[in-house]
This record gives C-alpha cells, sequence and structure tokens, in this order.
C-alpha cells in the first residue's frame, strides 16, 4: 500500500486525546490506510496488557480501520518464534502502546521480530509509538532521570533502543513533567545527536526523507548541540550542575516541519495545511 509522504515512524509524546477529537490517532489511521488499514497493537511496555490493548482495540476500529490485532509478547523466546511473525502479514502498521522502555528493548531488542519490522520499515510499514513506545524508536534512548531540575551529570540513565530513527534521542511527556534539564544533559554527552522532546498529545511523524512534522496541541523541543562550545560534564563530578554553551533549541508547534539533516526547521505551506483540514 502506498503511504501518503512515504511515512515510517508516528511518534508520540504520550498522552494523546482518546476521547474527543482523536487527532493524533486519526492521523495514525490515515497514514496506515485508512479503511483498509491492518493494525498490529504491542502491549509488551505496559503491566496492564489486556486493558490497554482492548482500549486501543475499540478506538482504532472506531475509527473505521479494517482490522486490529493485539499482542502482548512477555518473553524474547516469543518475540523469536514463527507464529509471532506469521502474526505480522499484511500488517500496515504496528503500535506500541506505553509503559516501560526498557521491556520493550529487552524483550523485543535483536528478535525475529525486531529484525522483521525492521526489514519491513523500508517497504512501507509504519511503526508507531506512545510515551515509553516513543522513547525506544531511537539508537540510544532515555532510561529514566531527574525531572523539573537543571542538567546535571551523570543523572539521565541511557540504554540502546530500538535504532528505528538514527542520531536522534527523544523523550516524551517532556514539558508536562519539565524534561527539558535531562534531554539537555543528554545531548551534552554527545553533542552531534538530536534530542526531541515531545509534549503529551503531541506527535512527529518522520518520512523516509529524514523529514518530521509536527502535529497535535502541544510543541516539540528539539535540542541541537551540534554547535556548542563548551562543556564542562568531562571535568564534574556526578550530580554537579553542568555548563554548556551555544546550545541551539526550536521550539515547534503543530503546521511546523524540520529537516533531521541540515537540521532546518520550517513552516508547512499552505497546500499541506489545507490537505490536513480535509482529513478532520
Amino acid at each position: 500500500m502506498e503511504k501518503e509522504g512515504k511515512t515510517q515512524l508516528i511518534i508520540i509524546g504520550g498522552g494523546e486525546d482518546k476521547r474527543a477529537d482523536k487527532k493524533i490517532l486519526k492521523e495514525v489511521v490515515y497514514l496506515s490506510g485508512k479503511d483498509r488499514a491492518n493494525m498490529l497493537v504491542v502491549t509488551t511496555a505496559t503491566s496492564y496488557p489486556l486493558e490497554v490493548g482492548e482500549e486501543y482495540r475499540r478506538i482504532f476500529y472506531d475509527l473505521g480501520v479494517n482490522r486490529v490485532d493485539t499482542i502482548n509478547i512477555a518473553s524474547r523466546k516469543e518475540a523469536n518464534q514463527k507464529q509471532i511473525i506469521r502474526s505480522l502479514k499484511d500488517i500496515d502498521c504496528v503500535f506500541f502502546v506505553g509503559g516501560d522502555q526498557l521491556r520493550i528493548s529487552s524483550i523485543l531488542g535483536g528478535t525475529e521480530f525486531h529484525h522483521y519490522i525492521q526489514d519491513k520499515l523500508e517497504e512501507g510499514l509504519i511503526i508507531a509509538g506512545t510515551s515509553a513506545g516513543a522513547s525506544m524508536m531511537s539508537e540510544v534512548m532515555v532510561v529514566e532521570g531527574d525531572e523539573e531540575d537543571a542538567p546535571r551529570k551523570c543523572t539521565v540513565k541511557m540504554a540502546p533502543g530500538m535504532g528505528f530513527l538514527k542520531g536522534v534521542i527523544i523523550d516524551q511527556h517532556f514539558n508536562q513533567r519539565g524534561r527539558i534539564g535531562r534531554l539537555l544533559g543528554a545531548v551534552a554527552q554527545n553533542p552531534y545527536t538530536l534530542g526531541i522532546g515531545i509534549d503529551e498529545d503531541t506527535a512527529i511523524i518522520v518520512n523516509k526523507e529524514n523529514q518530521i512534522r509536527v502535529i497535535g496541541s502541544g510543541v516539540i523541543t528539539i535540542v541541537d548541540g551540534k554547535n556548542i562550545g563548551f562543556t564542562n560534564i568531562s571535568e564534574q563530578y556526578p550530580d554537579e550542575p553542568l555548563a554548556i554553551t551555544n546550545v541551539n533549541v526550536h521550539i515547534l508547534p503543530t503546521g511546523y516541519k524540520f529537516n533531521l539533516i541540515n537540521r532546518r526547521a520550517s513552516i508547512i505551506e499552505e497546500e499541506t495545511k489545507d490537505i490536513e483540514e480535509d482529513r478532520k
């Protein structure tokens, strides 16, 4: 199925509207094929797989998709079974729910399930995720860290992610939980990596050309450390505050896009806005 704009990833900052307009989840359905879409909801991250899976199943059916399957892969053994791979046949979108991103990476990372959807990503599969399902998208993910605090050395814990999005660190529930300090700390450890903080009820849509566009009621915060002039991160002791100079920060609401290659933001053209209005 041809996907509009060659969408690959839909990364949601958690707390997406599930009761009113459901704009973000509507966009997931639209990009996945509307009434022809076959969805797979993966509940590995959550401690309540039956309840959460059923909630998304009901919502996606209400939004008019063709089929919704749910799957709770609870072990690496399961993730390597052939019947798990067979369950992915004819799936247009794999949707990861929230919970604990370490459950996703430690249970699914490097398995047959992981390799299969990674390969299918290049063939048109859409991978979507919310909250923990957003954080795990990158090669290196934030696991935990101080909230509502200044950036400090060794207070951000990171681990390998699933690697669907290269050169980026994702954080979610961003402004709602005061996570700018920990994202700055993460970028200071590797200044060439882009940090993207996504608010609740907000998402980025990533296409094959490494362009992202923003939808939802909040903003995304992009921390670009490529031009950092100075940081004392290598000299400080653990938990001491960091100095970081010349950091580029972009704040982008819905209607804006960002190029991950040249690291430039721009407004979405009016004709694209008109198309989005027609979807409502």
